[in-house]
């Protein structure tokens, strides 16, 4: 029973970790460490994406539902794992690549809106 509560508490610390990627320049704008460490996390996601990787929570939950029942584990990606389970389609990870991507290029313009108002 602890090592399925365990990874059940890794699923919930992945999507809070996503959201964050997702959300953090509205808490980066005004606090620099936020600010830095959404960034690096930004810069984290690409390179696993880039190098064909998966997030280390993805290794840590299966290895979890793997100690609890192996028959729970599952291979692949975390977010197309659970995307298809949520939606029913199979996303490549080419898209998942773009819309890394686009997220990165989303929280650039952010940041640096801010870096250019200052500087006016």
């Amino acid at each position: 029973m602890g090592y399925k509560l365990l990874a059940d508490f890794t699923v919930w610390v992945h999507l809070l970790w996503i959201l964050f990627l997702l959300t953090g320049a509205l808490w980066g704008r005004r606090h620099k460490w936020i600010r830095a460490f959404h960034l690096l996390g930004l810069a984290f996601a690409l390179l696993i994406q880039l190098l064909g990787w998966y997030c280390p929570l993805t290794h840590i939950e299966a290895w979890l539902r793997a100690r609890h029942h192996p028959d729970l584990t599952y291979t692949g990606s975390f977010i197309i794992h659970y995307a298809e389970r949520i939606i029913y389609i199979e996303i490549a990870p080419g898209w998942i690549l773009v819309a890394t991507l686009l997220l990165i290029g989303f929280h650039l313009w952010i940041y640096l809106r801010k870096w250019v108002k200052i500087g006016q």
